[in-house]
């Protein structure tokens, strides 16, 4: 199987990612922060050392402040839900996943105010849009750093900027860019970071964070144990604890620690530099092919491991299932979980066949795909 589906989830992960969660698993796995044994307390010195981790890769000064959750769309509900209140302004753009774009609207019900920027067709996005529809109630913005259906990179710097100059929090979905993407979150003046540990971090499923700059107001989603202040019956605000209710997953989140090391060891300038290499190649490919419509940058810089098209007169879903079936190459078609994307770039009603790559995969596999769908295109 050539894997070409990395914007779902990365694969293959670290050897040494799947040996760390197994020898948690067998040797010391006691529940962190809830006993005094020393099997609870390995798994929770193992825990902090994931989040030491995780910090250091995005310059975060506090790792108290990092609250580990399930995956990206729990962790941009908490930064959503948990921020925005009746009579609040949000802007986002139309390139978000629905991760981004269905709490918001189901937050108009309580009240709150969105605002959606239209992106240009290559789902690019001009900032002086967005910048144009700040109103006195604004409180935050809310972006994708990279769109999971073109790759588009947002210029996450320059919103920030405009964020910070307007007093608004900006709360990023890093799904597509975490571990891809140099992110700071102090010199991008990220107030929220919402990212998983199974895609670019090459983590397990099941993990993400979100990041909550110190002076962010925010309530926890739910109630429950902590390991702390047991005997008080009120909720109560304590990082991380109070957004960490309940049983974590600690072995997942111990084998994102080890891949977290893994990805700074490597570089994460150089897992971008050869994704770009990765994607031109497919890119070149795929322009030359006069049956063939790309979307998005055609500028490899422009954007992350993915690139989105479709076949003249073939459906995306066929094209995926030939690729899958006749080619071994996997890959995703349709439209997703970003319907407003897809009328951005002009993709509604047929949806788009997506390849994304990822640092395991090779030139040869570019090439492989690119004749495999030469061939499908020929017939």
């Amino acid at each position: 199987m050539i894997y070409l589906d990395n914007g779902a989830t990365s694969f293959p992960k670290p050897a040494g990612m799947l040996r760390v969660m197994v020898e948690c698993m067998r040797d010391y796995c006691g529940n962190p922060g809830r006993s005094g044994h020393s099997m609870s307390m390995r798994t929770g010195e193992e825990i902090y050392k994931a989040r030491k981790e995780l910090g250091k890769l995005f310059h975060i000064n506090d790792c108290s402040r990092i609250v580990f959750t399930s995956n990206t769309t729990d962790a941009l509900n908490l930064g959503i839900k948990g921020v925005l209140e009746s009579g609040d302004h949000v802007i986002t753009t139309s390139m978000e996943h629905n991760s981004v774009i269905r709490p918001l609207v189901a937050l108009e019900q309580s009240g709150v105010e969105t605002t959606i920027v239209r992106c240009n067709e290559d789902g690019t996005l001009n900032p002086e849009r967005l910048k144009k529809e700040i109103r006195e109630n604004t409180k935050m913005i809310v972006c994708t750093h990279s769109s999971n259906l073109t790759g588009t990179i947002m210029p996450i710097k320059e919103i920030g900027m405009i964020a910070k100059d307007r007093n608004l929090l900006l709360l990023v979905d890093a799904a597509q860019s975490a571990g891809v993407l140099p992110i700071d979150v102090n010199e991008m003046n990220i107030d929220l970071l919402a990212l998983p540990g199974h895609k670019g971090l090459l983590g397990p499923m099941g993990t993400g964070m979100l990041y909550i700059r110190e002076d962010v107001k925010i309530k926890p989603l739910k109630e429950g144990g902590t390991g702390t202040n047991s005997k008080e019956l009120l909720p109560f605000i304590e990082f991380p604890e109070s957004f960490e209710t309940g049983t974590v997953n600690a072995p997942g989140i111990i084998g994102l620690g080890y891949s977290s090391r893994y990805i700074s060891k490597f570089g994460i300038e150089n897992v971008r530099a050869y994704e770009e290499d990765l994607i031109e190649i497919l890119d070149e490919g795929l322009l030359n092919m006069s049956t063939v419509t790309v979307y998005g940058p055609w500028d490899c810089r422009k954007k992350t491991g993915i690139v989105a098209f479709n076949l003249k007169n073939y459906g995306c879903e066929e094209v995926c299932d030939r690729l899958n079936t006749e080619y071994g190459i996997s890959s995703r078609g349709g439209y997703h979980c970003a319907a407003l994307a897809h009328k951005t770039i002009g993709t509604y009603d047929t949806g788009a066949v997506r390849l994304s790559v990822g640092p395991f995969n090779t030139r040869k596999e570019m090439n492989l795909a690119i004749e495999a769908i030469y061939h499908i295109q020929k017939v």
